[in-house]
């Protein structure tokens, strides 16, 4: 498919400008764990909590947009389980699924195929479609993260949401407005091509 069909065809996501092939998406499912596990390794400790700050889910986020739903989530399945079998490129170069941040992985496979699906109805072409996308993007990553860190922490809901959610709402605002203008702005440049 030629880069102006993609572009003409409704439905299209970023990744849809490659000429198509079995190779291009095998190679963007693989490109995305490893930007994932790469942005993972940008980590900030947060005083009192076991979550870093990383670059991880903007990058999980970012590949769901770019490559949509279905390539999207499996970029971050092959992350997840090459994380588990030994990989150490979950965040601060960990592995494993025994962490107490492991259920923000597993929030990021299904926050990837709703931004993909969003991106697909067009949610990455406009600045404020884009942030909303991200935000419900980020809440479906907290959504299964804290439960998950309230469990496998032995802490209440009250206490998880307190370590592995208020302390990262005003990064999660900043990685909106960096999505905001980076994939809008990829798709007026394509489309000046």
């Amino acid at each position: 498919m030629s880069t102006a069909t993609a572009l003409a065809r409704p439905g299209a996501v970023l990744a849809d400008l490659l000429p198509a092939s079995r190779v291009r998406d095998a190679a963007l499912v693989v490109g995305g764990a490893v930007l994932t596990g790469l942005a993972a390794q940008v980590a900030v400790p947060v005083p009192g909590s076991p979550v870093p700050v990383t670059g991880q889910t903007f990058a999980a986020l970012l590949v769901g947009t770019a490559l949509g739903a279905r390539r999207g989530f499996l970029s971050l399945a092959l992350y997840a389980l090459a994380g588990v079998a030994g990989v150490p490129w979950f965040a601060d170069g960990a592995s494993g699924a025994g962490m107490v941040s492991f259920g923000y992985v597993l929030g990021m496979l299904l926050a990837s195929a709703a931004v993909g699906a969003l991106a697909r109805r067009g949610a990455d072409r406009s600045p404020l479609r884009m942030a909303g996308t991200m935000l419900l993007g980020e809440a479906i990553i907290y959504a299964v993260g804290v439960p998950y860190l309230a469990l496998a922490a032995h802490v209440s809901l009250t206490q998880a949401v307190a370590l592995g959610l208020t302390p990262f709402l005003l990064g999660d605002a900043l990685k909106a407005a960096l999505a905001m203008g980076a994939l809008p702005t990829a798709w007026k440049f394509a489309n000046k091509r």
